[in-house]
């Protein structure tokens, strides 16, 4: 088996984002290995269809990757103690940006939740999971919500 030496942790800071890092943290304990939290916040390209006005959409944008440094900041201390760990915070597509990241910090396995959406929620959301899953070049383990 390859030797796990960096794990890239994708979180969204929802409820079940301690969970995920449970398991990252877990697992980076018992091979050694560092972790990078990666947070994809969205970009105005996503927005493209909306008629809303964009310097109101950047702003709104702007705030979102304000808030997603500083809960960053919080998020790592307490969710990883005594592992090297890194936190970032991207723009962009989240599924694309997660497996750039781990593509460009030489990542040997990808950690992330997954919401469990089925039906038309999930045509309407989709799954950035199932789209990370399908693309990597590395393991990815999916950790579904519990309760």
């Amino acid at each position: 088996m390859k030797k796990i030496a960096k794990i890239l942790c994708a979180v969204d800071f929802s409820q079940y984002s301690e969970q995920v890092a449970e398991y990252a943290a877990s697992l980076a304990k018992a091979f050694g290995a560092e972790i990078i939290v990666v947070y994809a916040a969205p970009d105005l390209a996503q927005y493209d269809d909306l008629h809303v006005s964009p310097a109101t959409l950047e702003g709104t944008l702007e705030e979102i990757f304000i808030n997603a440094e500083k809960s960053m900041e919080n998020f790592v201390p307490a969710s990883f103690k005594d592992i090297k760990t890194q936190g970032v915070v991207v723009t962009g597509d989240p599924a694309e940006e997660i497996i750039e990241m781990a593509n460009s910090s030489d990542a040997d396995m990808i950690i992330m939740g997954t919401h469990g959406r089925k039906g038309i929620e999930r045509i309407l959301f989709g799954s950035v999971a199932e789209q990370v899953v399908k693309s990597a070049t590395i393991p990815v383990l999916t950790i579904h919500p519990t309760q």
